[in-house]
């Protein structure tokens, strides 16, 4: 059962799609999909209702930890470019992390977890909920109008985690099991490679694109063929250098594979 409020019908996987076929239907792309840009690590913003909370973790906040430094600004940038929609989030992810299912251990950090149930039931309802709802009703509105969707999700990682060098610039996160994301990602690192042949490009890197996610989640609740999620990881290491040039050779590379 959802525990948030919606005008729509909740079908029990914590989703608020109208009742309906979307999962059943069909769409032959014969256009240009609708491309939706999302940032869920976009800020690391504490709600009034918690800075007491987070009064003693200042550095954890400004670290990889409380936010995806750089994702936001990148998002922007290719919002405008590609004449994309973006729907965005600025709250730290140490107080909810929007790209973990409910269920999931992390999705309350070791900060918010200690907090009441019924307080972590209002952060779900405020700040979790809404996020996805905006986004799972912009994505069934397309294809209920016949048009498929591609949908970006752009993200950020550190240069080195636990001692370990990520040996790559960008990752294109998808799951091989669906041939329209397994393509589209071949393409866009070829493309890429011909664009921006300094960049490392690698797919499914630095993490599995069939991880607990958004675009994981998304994929339950739309068919094959009318729904592609990827996931744009870009190292934190290649954000300070100019992000014009770095979205420019993104943007040209994905309107060239899709």
């Amino acid at each position: 059962m959802c525990t948030h409020a919606c005008a729509t019908v909740c079908n029990g996987a914590n989703s608020c799609l109208p009742k309906g076929s979307i999962q059943q239907r069909s769409i032959q792309r014969v256009r240009r999909p609708a491309l939706l840009l999302t940032c869920e690590h976009g800020g690391n913003r504490v709600p009034p209702a918690f800075r007491t909370l987070f009064t003693d973790h200042r550095a954890l906040l400004a670290s990889h930890r409380g936010y995806d430094r750089g994702a936001l600004p990148c998002a922007r940038a290719l919002a405008s470019m590609m004449r994309a929609p973006l729907i965005y989030s600025e709250v730290t992810r140490l107080l909810v992390d929007l790209n973990r299912s409910p269920g999931n251990s992390g999705l309350f950090s070791d900060i918010s977890r200690q907090l009441p149930k019924a307080t972590r039931d209002d952060i779900l309802t405020y700040h979790y909920f809404p996020h996805r709802q905006r986004i799972e009703r912009w994505i069934a509105a397309r294809i209920r109008a016949r048009r498929a969707v591609l949908h970006v999700a752009v993200h950020s990682f550190t240069p080195v985690l636990a001692g370990m060098v990520r040996s790559a610039e960008l990752g294109l996160l998808y799951d091989p099991r669906r041939d329209w994301e397994t393509e589209l990602c071949r393409h866009w690192q070829q493309a890429l490679r011909e664009t921006a042949p300094t960049l490392r490009v690698r797919r499914n890197y630095p993490y599995r694109g069939i991880s607990d996610g958004l675009t994981r989640h998304l994929r339950t609740l739309f068919p094959l063929d009318a729904y592609a999620g990827i996931e744009l990881e870009i190292n934190q290491a290649v954000l300070t250098k100019t992000l014009r040039t770095l979205t420019t050779a993104i943007a040209s590379a994905l309107r060239t594979a899709s």
